[in-house]
This record gives C-alpha cells, sequence and structure tokens, in this order.
C-alpha cells in the first residue's frame, strides 16, 4: 500500500519550500501530486523518493 504525504510533509521531507513545490509541478519537475478532493492534495511518498534519488 502506498504512504500519502500532505504538502507540509512533502516539505519537510524534501526541504523546498511550498511556493517552489508549486512552480516545479507546473513546470513538471517535480512529481504531480494526487487530488482527493477540492481541498486534499497528496502525493506518494514513493514518488517523492524515488525523485530525491535522481536528484542526488
Amino acid at each position: 500500500m502506498n504512504n500519502f504525504l500532505r504538502i507540509k510533509e512533502v516539505m519537510k521531507k524534501t526541504g523546498i519550500a511550498k511556493s517552489t513545490i508549486w512552480l516545479w509541478v507546473s513546470e513538471n519537475k517535480f512529481p504531480k501530486p494526487i487530488k482527493l478532493s477540492p481541498r486534499i492534495t497528496v502525493w506518494e511518498e514513493a514518488r517523492i523518493d524515488y525523485w530525491m534519488k535522481e536528484k542526488l
């Protein structure tokens, strides 16, 4: 089962600011989130881990 992260958890894990995350998502430089409801957006932790590994 996948573990999902909210924006604050993604910021803490990556050390990237919220505005930068959203900018990079719009520029296809960061994994796309999943919209669960109008107010809830999450990222798959495995995708974030893979993205971080590729950036090293």
